[in-house]
């Protein structure tokens, strides 16, 4: 039974639901210590973040235990505080997660958890708020709400006006949700600015290079290509997916030299890793594909453009371990080389293949 009774409540002690904060009539059976105002938000919050803190809601929702001195209670609340910070990555990675895949419903618990509990470490004012504004925003308008969207995003500007140690991967953030607000909103000028601001400020955090520089490079080719100005989508069409490539590739190339190198005295495996969070895996997939379907559909179709799309695919899958999709890629980007590029490259593809096949093969055995 988990609907709650309202006698049962201590006095003047007030139950909100998770998920809208509105008065709780139910209450998960597995923690006892998340409350809802009915089963379509329960289900909402299950689905989407529960599922996987559940257990770990306890101890932060729990009355801290007596200590014997106060040494014990600062590692008790050092403690507390690292549990809090630890979920709010793991929340903020599953909502971002989430975004890059489409399912902005599920993203908006999951983005509301990493908004509480960075409230609760570093207080209500901080500019360590805005990330989690700013997934709220993305969600919203993803959602179609453009108006709660302006409501996250005014309170994330806000938050950066009266900081003054704003990050410049904090702006970059900031300017990259702002130019995807301004494309919904069909104001395409202003759009523009955010993203070149975005570009800007997330070159001055990561570099020009950098993947996490790459989104707003993806973004603004968005803006040119639903203006028909093909040549300059293009070019940053290419940036972005050279980008990709480079980064997985030095991954795959080092993990490559590393098993050459391998003296396995110690019987020692190696773990094939993108270097990148769930998150980032879904953005770099979601980004990928996206140029892609749009190489593919273009009347000047190049080979060799959609063929370094399909490597960086194909050694994104593999890296992440999912063999049949990563050889998928590789065969489509081989059957492209046959025809249209040098042997060389031919045989480099050839070689991911076989790697490919090789770990599969190993996988299954």
């Amino acid at each position: 039974m988990n609907v709650i009774y309202p006698l049962a409540v201590p006095k003047g002690r007030r139950l909100c639901c998770e998920v809208c904060e509105a008065p709780a009539e139910r209450v998960c059976t597995a923690c006892t210590v998340t409350y809802y105002c009915g089963p379509v938000h329960q289900k909402a919050d299950w689905g989407s973040i529960h599922a996987k803190i559940c257990q770990l809601l306890i101890p932060l929702r729990t009355t801290m235990p007596f200590y014997n001195s106060e040494e014990e209670r600062q590692h008790g609340l050092q403690q507390l505080q690292m549990r809090q910070k630890h979920l709010i990555e793991f929340c903020y990675t599953v909502a971002q997660k989430y975004l890059f895949e489409g399912r902005h419903e599920d993203a908006v618990p999951a983005a509301l958890h990493s908004l509480r509990f960075r409230m609760n470490v570093h207080g209500l004012s901080s500019v360590e708020l805005v990330p989690a504004y700013l997934l709220l925003a993305e969600a919203s308008l993803g959602l179609g709400r453009i108006v709660q969207a302006e409501e996250y995003l005014s309170q994330a500007q806000w938050t950066v006006l009266k900081s003054t140690d704003c990050s410049n991967a904090t702006h970059s953030l900031l300017h990259r949700n702002l130019g995807l607000l301004y494309i919904a909103k069909k104001n395409l000028e202003e759009a523009r600015y955010h993203l070149a601001n975005d570009i800007y400020f997330a070159s001055c955090a990561y570099g020009t290079e950098d993947v996490r520089t790459s989104g707003g490079y993806f973004h603004l080719a968005n803006i040119f290509y639903g203006l028909k100005k093909m040549e300059l989508a293009d070019t940053l069409y290419t940036k972005v997916s050279e980008i990709w490539y480079t980064y997985l590739n030095s991954h795959y190339q080092a993990l490559l030299q590393a098993r050459s190198q391998q003296t396995d005295l110690l019987g020692k495996q190696f773990v094939n890793d993108t270097g990148l969070d769930e998150a980032q895996e879904a953005e770099a997939i979601r980004i990928l594909t996206s140029i892609l379907i749009i190489q593919e559909s273009t009347s000047t179709k190049v080979p060799q453009k959609i063929m370094l799309i399909l490597k960086a695919l194909s050694i994104l899958y593999y890296l992440m371990l999912e063999y049949s999709k990563a050889k998928e890629y590789a065969m489509k980007a081989l059957s492209l080389a046959e025809t249209h590029v040098s042997e060389e490259e031919q045989r480099v593809i050839q070689e991911l293949l076989s790697v490919i096949s090789a770990d599969e093969k190993q996988l299954m055995n």
